[in-house]
């Protein structure tokens, strides 16, 4: 079974580990939504893929998933150090316009 999770850094990132999956995809969709709803509306969430060696078409759901709720609170979300693998999933799927996809974290 695939594991993944997400913690927040020192430096206020949210940091995921772990393949993105069809099967580790689901716990953190779940922690995804505890997340988002602890932030005040109008804040910002930067999600740090640096730690993610591996993603599936699953994977990219789940970023598009977390920006879903993200807009649904007012909340602004980027994701930073998106593995090479995502991003070309995104461009077969046209999905990069829409995902505030950055290079490094800030």
């Amino acid at each position: 079974m695939s594991r993944a999770y997400i913690d927040k850094t020192a430096d206020g990132r949210w940091q995921v580990c772990g393949e993105l999956n069809f099967a580790s995809v689901p716990g953190l969709l779940k922690r995804g939504e505890e997340i988002f709803e602890s932030i005040d509306g109008d804040g910002v969430v930067r999600v740090d893929l640096a730690g993610v060696p591996r993603a599936d078409s699953a994977g990219l759901a789940l970023l598009v998933c977390w920006l879903r709720q993200a807009r649904k609170r007012n909340i602004r979300i980027e994701f930073c150090n998106v593995p090479e693998q995502m991003l070309k999933i995104a461009d077969v799927s046209a999905l990069r316009s829409i995902l505030p996809l950055t290079g490094s974290c800030r």
